[in-house]
Order: structure tokens, then sequence, then C-alpha cells
């Protein structure tokens, strides 16, 4: 398999990182479900799931913008001419508009962490500590508190977009496969579509 799209396909890099920020995302929406609706604040496993969330966030980032920087450089292959034009413009609009959450999320959440009053680090998988975004962790605490809570609603609040839209996201990949066309295929590795 190449490594950059054709006009037919997507290459390795874009297959590699498009699964890799769809499992991550995954998992992190889950571990943010999990510490919001099923843990206490008092929880002893809290602290620990919560830094697991801060690195699968980061590595989302991370990932999102290595995505976005090759998709600049190597064009994606067009969606199939008989696709009605409605159905052409919802399919963009989502995938700009998952392209912004996959990113924003991320954004907001170490924005979140960085405002903190608590200035608690984070700890990449346990590696190295992650930076805060300087200007924001070095505001004195009053100025913090309205900042934190507004960065927790506005990741909380694409946070749940993202619950809403990927879904979409597959059933739109499904609908693909069931039309016939190579929409889905095209993604995945090992389906046989020529290059």
């Amino acid at each position: 398999m190449p490594l950059a799209n054709t006009s037919a396909r997507y290459g390795g890099v874009a297959m590699t990182l498009h699964w890799l920020i769809a499992g991550a995302l995954i998992v992190n929406i889950g571990l943010g479900l999990y510490m919001s609706e099923v843990l206490s604040d008092g929880d002893v496993s809290r602290l620990a799931i919560l830094q697991l969330h801060k690195s699968v966030g980061l590595t989302v980032l991370l990932l999102s913008v290595a995505r976005l920087s090759w998709r600049l450089v190597n064009p994606v292959p067009p969606l199939p001419e008989s696709m009605p034009p409605a159905l052409r413009i919802a399919a963009r609009a989502s995938h700009v508009f998952l392209y912004f959450l996959i990113v924003a999320i991320p954004l907001t959440g170490w924005a979140l962490v960085s405002s903190s009053r608590t200035a608690a680090p984070t700890f990449y998988f346990g590696i190295f500590h992650w930076p805060t975004i300087s200007f924001l962790a070095q505001l004195p605490r009053a100025e913090k508190i309205p900042l934190h809570r507004g960065f927790g609603f506005v990741h909380v609040t694409l946070a749940w977009s993202a619950i809403a839209l990927v879904p979409l996201h597959v059933f739109g990949a499904l609908y693909h496969h069931w039309r016939g066309d190579d929409v889905l295929r095209r993604m995945l590795p090992g389906t046989g579509i020529a290059g």
C-alpha cells in the first residue's frame, strides 16, 4: 500500500492517522463519560483516570495536527460523482466539523488544565511532565476561575458534539457501503482498491 493518497484511495499515512485518532477519540469519550457520570469527585481512581484522559487527549491533538498537515500536502480522493449534491455538501461539512472537533476538544482540555487553580501537573502517560499553556497558568488565581469554567463548558459541549457526530460519521460510511461505492473501502487497509 502506498503511503500517499491516490485518486482512488487513501494512502497508508492517512489511514493510520485516521484509525489511531478514531480509536483514541472513542477511548477518551468513554473515559470522560466514566469520570463525569460514574465516578464521584472523591473516588480514589479518579486522578489516575484523569491523567490517562489528559494523555490520550493530548495524543489526539498531536495526531490531529499530523493528520491535518498531511491532508494539506496530500489531496484526498474525490467523492463519487453519483452522490447527490446535498449529500456531498453534508459529507464535506461533517468532515470539516470533525476536523475542528479533534483539534478543539483537546485544545480546550489543555486550556482547562492550564487555567486550573490547583495547577495539578499532567504526566503524559507517566513518562514526562506536559507543560501548561503558560499565559493561562500564570494568571492570578481570581482570573483563572471564570476562564476555567468557560473552558470546561466549551470542552464538555464539544465532547457531546463529537458523541453525536461520530455515530453519524459511521452511519455515513456504512451508507456508502450499502450504496455499493468505494468511499468506506478506500479508508480500509487491504481492501484491494487499486491506487
